[in-house]
């Protein structure tokens, strides 16, 4: 077995690129050698600033023989036929051909024996395509080339057991330069082909080791690219900036600030990584925590520090590409510099914003359009204010806390207009709290500001705040509710509203913080709220998706709303509830089916009470007694519709006669005893919210109604008492049915 090496060095690839290209080169090739039936052991591939390289292991020298068959037409066919089958089969006789006697006939059958080549022979064209078909978000010409490559590409490496696969890959064809001759134009001499031979020869650092350097296999490439100043693997490079950082950061007494994104990306960056430690200037510390961190990463990707209480502190970790000969006075000082003028910019915005108030920023919210069917900014804040406050009215909130949250929810965009959320667009929402608290307002309300977009993914925190949580379930439903009435719905592959992350946002917020709040009257009252605004396209929009396309003008009816809108819109948004809290409940171990059982009954928009109902539901049908009931009501469900197709009628419609029943079997007198009794006791249980106790009370049914199949036969010749025993499973079917919709339970 041999080993395969690839080595594609160019240009430095931008940081955000590198990981895929890898893993997109290793699979191009991999896909290729085992479509040539060149079986592998194993691939990996490997990322640098200035290279890809990929390794596969365990190659054969060459490809096994190949033996094919392929049946051809029935002996004595026309000569059409025959010779159709002699092309394809690469034939020039029929005598060339076996004759075979299928038990239908005999038909020719052509025996096809390929050779296998040489693997080192196959792999030039082969490696040609892998590179030629490698997918780059963005791409450049060079040159008079015509190879469209990430960056500019110098070098191929290429071993097949540490052989020099022999190939080039070819960058472009030049044609001549015209010539006058004669008066006439003509080409002077061929075309000149540009390529790149594929060679066993790297380079190390840029600037460290630039010279060539020449291995022999993966093991030496790896060595000697490491004693060329190069870490070649990718999560080492990352392991030592993060060890050194660290260092540097104890040394200061201090806490590296953890950030995956940023580390991912630098380790992107340099080949030979060293760690530094700068100072920020103390007349920067009274900026936003955040928005020194923003510039820092953002900018000049620098690791911010921290106290050990969890405060900013005023240094930060730079990593270069190599030492330098002053051990980084130089890098550290020239990156004080840059980012002296880069803070001073937030300095100047964030003085000149918590001077203006926030209510007259609000104002400029008029000037910036949402989207052309929901309005302005500040139209969206109106509503946002609106549902909140009523949104707290149904958490029964005191008169002060809501007259926060209405403050909360009237200024908590109004930072979108400030100059450092211009510059780092990223602080939004966070920036309005700091300057909430700047100017003195409570700190609820502040807090409310800061957290009103949270959370905005599965490990971002949740607001516990009844301010907070008002503010951001308000801010999110709006969204959900705006985007929806103007059929803006996600698709299976589009979401460019990130509505699907909105509503488990409201999920998160309602569920964690346990909130009794009925979706479906949040929504009413969004739509309401969006019909009252004055922006017309709204309801121009609505008036020509109505169901019923009535002649009406730009404002929709208040009747067309209550009657046809708000029903629409709500099932639609109820529907795509269900689906995200199947998401959100899977990593929970939560069976998605029993969400649909509860969510089947209609009505079910309070996600703590439905919850509830979901985790007793679970305990009642993994126990025995449920999963034996859960057979029974399958046994009567079929049995039900069967007999009601066959029928044409419901049996539904009426209760078992108890005067028929006494003429029937003690088992099926039983079985009404036993319902009538769970169904008093029932209602009370599900009114209290008592679902385990309603599951333990169905529990007990599973006697009566297993004795009752064991010794009653249903279809009897007796249309009346057949008629009153299908009753009676009907009502098996719809006790059960009161808890949740049994017939959505798999397994």
């Amino acid at each position: 077995m041999a080993e395969l090496l690839i080595e594609l060095f160019m240009e430095e690839i931008p940081a955000r690129m590198q990981a895929r290209a890898a893993e997109d080169f290793r699979k191009l090739v991999t896909d290729k050698l085992a479509a040539a039936g060149l079986v592998f052991e194993g691939a990996e591939a490997h990322s640098t600033p200035r290279r890809l390289a990929l390794v596969v292991r365990g190659l054969p020298t060459r490809q096994a023989d190949v033996r094919e068959e392929k049946k051809g037409p029935r002996v004595g066919s026309p000569e059409q036929a025959l010779q159709g089958f002699l092309r394809g089969a690469g034939l020039t006789d029929i005598g060339q051909a076996e004759v075979r006697d299928t038990g239908k006939g005999e038909f020719y059958f052509a025996v096809i024996e390929k050779k296998g080549q040489e693997t080192i022979t196959v792999l030039p064209a082969l490696i040609d395509s892998a590179m030629r078909e490698l997918p780059w978000p963005k791409s450049m010409r060079w040159g008079a080339n015509s190879l469209n490559w990430v960056r500019p590409l110098h070098g191929i490496l290429a071993l097949f057991d540490g052989q020099v696969v022999p190939g080039s890959l070819t960058l472009g064809v030049q044609e001549p330069a015209p010539e006058q001759s004669d008066g006439n134009v003509c080409l002077a001499g061929e075309p000149t082909r540009t390529a790149i031979a594929y060679g066993d020869t790297t380079r190390g650092h840029r600037f460290l080791a630039p010279d060539a350097v020449q291995v022999a296999g993966f093991d030496d490439y790896k060595a000697k690219l490491f004693a060329a100043n190069v870490v070649l693997d990718r999560e080492e490079r990352k392991r030592l900036i993060l060890e050194a950082a660290e260092r540097l950061a104890a040394g200061e007494g201090l806490v590296l600030k953890s950030d995956p994104g940023l580390l991912d990306e630098v380790a992107g960056l340099v080949e030979w990584p060293v760690a530094y430690v700068g100072r920020i200037d103390d007349r920067f510390m009274d900026v936003p925590a955040e928005v020194l961190t923003t510039s820092m990463r953002t900018h000049q990707r620098y690791f911010a520090l921290e106290t050990k209480k969890g405060a900013l502190a005023p240094r930060f970790i730079v990593i270069a590409n190599r030492p330098t000969v002053d051990g980084g006075k130089a890098v550290v000082a020239g990156n004080e510099r840059v980012l002296r003028a880069r803070l001073s910019d937030a300095k100047f915005f964030w003085d000149l914003d918590r001077a203006t108030p926030l209510e007259d920023q609000r104002a400029k919210l008029a000037d910036i359009k949402f989207h052309d069917k929901l309005g302005t900014v500040l139209e969206r804040v109106d509503r946002i204010e609106r549902l909140a406050a009523e949104i707290a009215g149904a958490l029964n909130l005191d008169a002060a806390t809501v007259d926060k949250v209405r403050t909360a929810a009237r200024l908590c965009k109004s930072d979108l207009v400030t100059g450092v959320v211009g510059e780092f667009p990223e602080v939004q929402g966070i920036l309005g709290g700091y300057i909430a608290k700047a100017q003195g307002l409570p700190a609820e309300v502040a807090d409310a500001i800061a957290d009103h977009y949270k959370p905005q993914g599965p490990s971002d925190r949740v607001p516990t705040d009844p301010v907070a949580i008002c503010v951001a379930v308000a801010e999110k439903i709006d969204t959900l509710v705006g985007f929806f009435g103007i059929d803006e719905k996600p698709t299976g592959s589009r979401d460019p509203f990130a509505l699907r992350r909105a509503a488990l946002g409201v999920i998160r917020l309602v569920v964690e913080n346990g909130l009794r709040v009925k979706l479906g009257k949040a929504f009413a009252a969004a739509l309401r709220a969006l019909d009252a605004q004055e922006t017309p396209s709204y309801h121009l929009h609505f008036a020509y998706h109505a169901k019923h396309r009535e002649e009406r003008g730009p404002r929709t009816g208040e009747a067309v709303l209550e009657s046809e809108i708000i029903p629409e819109v709500s099932r639609d948004l109820q529907d795509f509830f269900a689906d995200r809290l199947k998401v959100a409940l899977k990593e929970q171990g939560v069976r998605h089916d029993l969400i649909d059982a509860v969510f089947a009954l209609g009505g079910q928009d309070d996600l703590v009470l439905l919850l509830k109902r979901v985790e007793a539901l679970a305990g009642f049908v993994t126990s025995e007694d449920g999963a034996n009931l859960l057979v029974a009501y399958r046994r009567a469900a079929n049995i039900l519709r069967i007999e009601e197709k066959k029928d044409g009628r419901s049996y539904g419609q009426q209760k078992a006669d108890p005067m028929l029943l006494a003429q029937g079997q003690p088992e099926e007198q039983a079985l009404f005893g036993a319902l009538n009794d769970a169904a008093a006791e029932l209602e009370p249980l599900l009114a209290a919210e008592d679902f385990t106790g309603a599951m333990r009370l169905l529990s007990g049914l599973r006697a009566p109604v297993d004795a009752f199949f064991d010794k009653v036969t249903v279809n009897v010749d007796d249309a009346d008492l057949r008629a009153n025993r299908l009753r009676l499973l009907s009502t098996i079917r719809d006790t059960l049915n009161s808890v949740a919709d049994f017939s959505r339970i798999e397994g």
